[in-house]
């Protein structure tokens, strides 16, 4: 095991923080209740706000305008352009060109049902990618391309674990193996481009939801393996419905034009939204008096669609 690498945060300077949804459909009131903590962290922080679209996978047609729409109805803004991950694929075969110059990329030929059934055997970390085409001859490269297998480019990492400093969840250790840089199709992996799309931005504050936590150690190294800096954290509890399990829109009207349709105002569904972290108030501005990373709930908010009550947390 090599020795433990740890990350630092940035110290902040003017910096930015971000909002980085994918265009799959309408967002739902746990998305907007984590933009709107993105918002807040930056802008009580004097830091910029920016958007970005992650379209590397599936779009959903007219999904991007309605998202930019919702985000505007309940008082957001951002600075700058948005930015589209698919007009930027050029900096993401940068990145790897670099990475593989430095001898730190392989191919890997593992079918997803291979790697499922690697990483849950007792030799290793659950989720962790156990290295099976690290160390490949260029004849059984060749076999496995003779077969027809498309090649994932995976990073050939120099540590198994990363260390993080997140505003919510203190130190976080995790794993980090040979993850994907870039898919079998040719697309650039999820790791890959927020490492460098973020570094672009200028993003020195990353608030997302803390289902996401678990991938950040991996990020944070890909950073300083970059020569980028490494962003503070600040992973933020999730909307759960009333089974425990993540917010979705079969759950009901979850969605800022579900609740409009039922007679609500976008105002309305802020102060909602407001009200379950805590705060009082119907527009992002009137929030940021009261607001401080110290007081973010640490527990999910248990959302009822049909009975929403604000004080409920998991």
């Amino acid at each position: 095991m090599t020795p433990l690498a740890t990350g630092r945060m940035m110290p902040h300077t003017a910096g930015a923080g971000r909002f980085a949804p994918s265009p799959s459909g309408d967002l739902h009131l746990g998305n907007l209740r984590t933009a709107l903590l993105a918002w807040l962290f930056a802008r009580c922080s004097a830091r910029n706000f920016r958007l970005r679209i992650e379209d590397l996978d599936r779009v959903r047609p007219g999904a991007e305008q309605r998202q930019l729409e919702d985000l505007a109805a309940i008082g957001l803004d951002w600075d700058g352009a948005v930015v589209r991950q698919s007009e930027r694929t050029q900096h993401y075969a940068d990145a790897i060109d670099r990475l593989t110059a430095a001898g730190m990329t392989y191919e890997c030929y593992c079918t997803r049902r291979e790697i499922q059934k690697a990483v849950t055997a007792p030799h290793g970390p659950m989720g962790a990618y156990p290295g099976t085409c690290r160390e490949l001859s260029a004849a059984e490269r060749a076999a496995k391309r003779a077969e027809g297998r498309p090649a994932a480019l995976r990073l050939r990492s120099r540590t198994t674990e990363f260390e993080i400093a997140d505003e919510i969840h203190g130190t976080y250790r995790g794993v980090v193996d040979d993850f994907v840089l870039r898919r079998g199709d040719g697309t650039a992996a999820y790791n890959l481009a927020v490492v460098v799309d973020d570094a672009s931005q200028g993003i020195d504050q990353v608030v997302r939801g803390d289902d996401l936590l678990p991938s950040s150690p991996r990020q944070a190294y890909l950073a300083t393996e970059l020569g980028l800096a490494v962003p503070g954290y600040a992973h933020v509890p999730l909307v759960l419905n009333t089974d425990g399990a993540r917010l979705a829109k079969r759950d009901g009207a979850v969605t800022l034009r579900d609740r409009t349709a039922l007679g609500e105002t976008p105002r309305q569904v802020f102060a909602l939204l407001a009200a379950s972290l805590g705060y009082h108030g119907e527009t992002p501005r009137a929030l940021l008096d009261q607001f401080t990373p110290a007081t973010v709930p640490h527990e999910p908010w248990i959302l009822d669609p049909q009975h929403p009550d604000p004080a409920r947390h998991g």
